[in-house]
């Protein structure tokens, strides 16, 4: 059910990316999303970053308009919907690239304790685009890699994941093409990954983020490795 909400704070933490806390707290599990709407503009789903934290990347109209709402204005939101991460392993790895680190900050604040060992590993272009917020605090070590070499290393998060690909459960959310990669690192096993897709309805009703013969909203937007496994590997 659509309901109204206030935005209690924002802040930037990335070049374009900004974090919006909401006057309330939400019980999810992370990897779910929100359905926000603006009156006038449209409704679009984002990932949680937190029980009441949405980190969101302008890049169109919609994410424009928001950038210009502030302490004390209202939006509205449907949900959390969709299915979210579940808690495996004991030495863990989080693979994100770019905006896919949302929903992995939630997994990290959440459950961050329930692993033995938490790596963080996180690509952007450039050293301006790393959205890293606070998730240090919650992992035991952060890698980060840039394609241009500003931050880190230079390359992508999939080339440390590479080198290192014996982790008891990855999770990962980012570029679609990292995450295929990722899939195929790990033999698409031991992977929860976290998929987007263009959403219109966000209850599985529409149809419009087909994933194979999967709905992003309803079927995921978290799925393991050997369900993408039919998706993806007849193609690559």
């Amino acid at each position: 059910m659509l309901r109204a909400v206030d935005i209690r704070e924002t802040f930037d933490v990335a070049d374009n990316v900004r974090v919006f806390r909401l006057a309330e707290r939400l019980d999810f599990t992370p990897g779910q999303f929100l359905m926000l709407w603006i009156p006038g503009v449209g409704e679009k789903p984002f990932s949680l970053a937190g029980e009441d934290a949405l980190m969101v990347k302008r890049r169109g109209p919609f994410t424009s308009r928001l950038f210009e709402l502030g302490e004390g204005d209202r939006v509205w939101i449907r949900g959390p919907y969709g299915n979210g991460f579940r808690a495996k392993g004991e030495r863990v790895a989080l693979i994100a690239g770019g905006i896919g680190i949302p929903p992995l900050r939630a997994l990290a604040r959440l459950w961050g304790r329930k692993f033995e060992e938490v790596t963080l590993v996180y690509g952007a272009r450039r050293r301006e685009e790393l959205a890293l917020w606070d998730i240090g605090d919650y992992v035991d070590e952060v890698v980060l890699t840039t394609e241009d070499g500003s931050a880190g290393r230079m390359g992508y998060p999939t080339d440390v994941l590479r080198e290192t690909a014996d982790f008891d459960q990855v999770y990962t959310c980012g570029p679609e093409g990292m995450i295929i990669e990722v899939l195929r690192i790990m033999g698409y096993r031991n992977v929860q990954a976290s998929m987007e897709r263009y959403m219109k309805c966000g209850i599985g009703v529409c149809g419009s983020c087909a994933l194979g013969r999967y709905l992003v909203c309803r079927d995921g937007p978290v799925f393991d490795g050997r369900t993408l496994e039919e998706v993806y590997k007849p193609n690559v």
